[in-house]
């Protein structure tokens, strides 16, 4: 399962429990900031987060 940390700046894996961070997929340090929603692409394999206050998204090729 994928989880936007809002205030952690992260984009994280988690098992689907919830309760172990699997990876940490994307950071501050990759763009990430304030993501809001998160989506994966099977077709591209491919992560697409989007931010809370601009319009635009970062993609991330996994």
């Amino acid at each position: 399962m994928l989880v936007c940390g809002y205030e952690s700046y992260t984009i994280l894996q988690v098992d689907m429990e919830g309760r172990w961070r699997l990876a940490s997929l994307a950071t501050r340090r990759d763009g990430v900031v304030e993501p809001w929603s998160i989506s994966y692409s099977s077709t591209t394999s491919s992560i697409i987060v989007g931010g809370r206050w601009d319009n635009t998204a970062l993609v991330f090729t996994v």
